[in-house]
């Protein structure tokens, strides 16, 4: 295959695994809604059918499981499409790099970090999936994964091309690649972030509609704890990244390790972010909505440090040709 054959490839890999995130998403849409009313729907199963008894009569064992199977039918068809799709989107990952000459890592730019980083999360997902049972993260998951891909797609998408001179090193590989699967542990300890509040929030709300939606959770304590394991295996990475990696890729490039570049203050605001947040549950006892809230912050800092800077001071910064 020639470089042009590869860059197609990729490009039709990552659109078609988007479609398929999405089916994957409406999936777990069906299961959300059908978990829901489960309750309404088998009392309308049971007069349509001419069942004895009022309309407000407890489910038969045969209806139940009937709605059962439904619903879990609908978790496994989410489950299955967002399988194949990595699948699809690993293959328009790999491909990205065979589509440049010399091969080279998929990460040079904002384009291909998103979409190996949003790689990274779903990877993530699927295998603590069944360890830990995520199947709850299912649709927030496929969800953010299908902004993000759009995001990408509209915003930032780039043809395939030779790296610019100052990204030939292997810290590219190092820096990049470390600051990426952090990138994808933070991702996911914010989804789970906020779960929590979500639940807390339904929690305070009896009768409403998020009240039914916040028993479909997991207990609370479960959901912060998730949270807090996955920011404790990004910091060290994002640590790694930022204040090591970074630094001295930047003196080999640039002549000194530390340049007050726009992303470069940036992220230590976001590694400050995230120190907080790990620092206040371990001395502090921070847990429940505080601690989710300064994880979301760190999330969101996160987010405008990879693009936020690139639109607002993308030409005043040394990382401009990353963007």
């Amino acid at each position: 295959m020639s470089i042009e054959d590869f860059a197609q490839l990729s490009d039709r890999a990552i659109m078609f695994a988007s479609f398929v995130y999405a089916g994957a998403l409406l999936a777990h849409v069906a299961e959300w809604a059908r978990s829901m009313s489960r309750p309404a729907a088998v009392r309308r199963e049971r007069v349509a059918v001419g069942a004895p008894g009022p309309a407000e009569a407890a489910p038969s064992a045969e209806a139940l499981e009937r709605w059962e199977l439904k619903i879990e039918s609908s978790a496994r068809i989410g489950v299955a499409l967002t399988v194949v799709g990595a699948l699809l989107h690993l293959v328009g990952v790999v491909a990205r790099s065979f589509a440049t000459d010399p091969v080279r890592v998929p990460w040079g730019n904002m384009y291909e970090f998103t979409v190996t980083g949003t790689l990274v999360v779903v990877i993530g997902y699927l295998a603590l999936l069944r360890r830990l049972d995520l199947r709850w993260l299912g649709l927030f998951l496929t969800a953010f994964v299908v902004v993000t891909l759009m995001a990408a797609n509209l915003l930032l998408i780039t043809s395939a091309g030779p790296l610019v001179p100052a990204l030939h090193s292997y810290w590219l590989v190092i820096h990049v690649g470390a600051a990426m699967v952090s990138s994808g542990a933070f991702a996911l300890g914010a989804l789970a972030s906020l779960v929590f509040l979500l639940k807390a929030r339904g929690e305070e709300r009896p009768g409403s509609r998020l009240a039914r939606i916040s028993r479909l959770f997991p207990a609370g304590d479960a959901l912060d704890r998730f949270a807090y394991r996955v920011h404790a295996v990004g910091f060290p990475l994002w640590t790694f990244a930022v204040l090591i990696a970074g630094p001295i890729w930047a003196e080999y490039a640039w002549g000194s390790y530390w340049n007050w570049d726009p992303k470069e203050v940036w992220a230590f605001i976001t590694w400050v972010c995230y120190a907080a947040y790990l620092h206040a549950r371990a001395t502090a006892g921070w847990k429940g909505k505080a601690a989710a809230m300064l994880a979301l912050i760190g999330f969101a800092s996160l987010l405008f440090n990879f693009v936020g800077i690139n639109f607002f001071f993308g030409g005043g910064s040394m990382h401009s040709y990353a963007g």
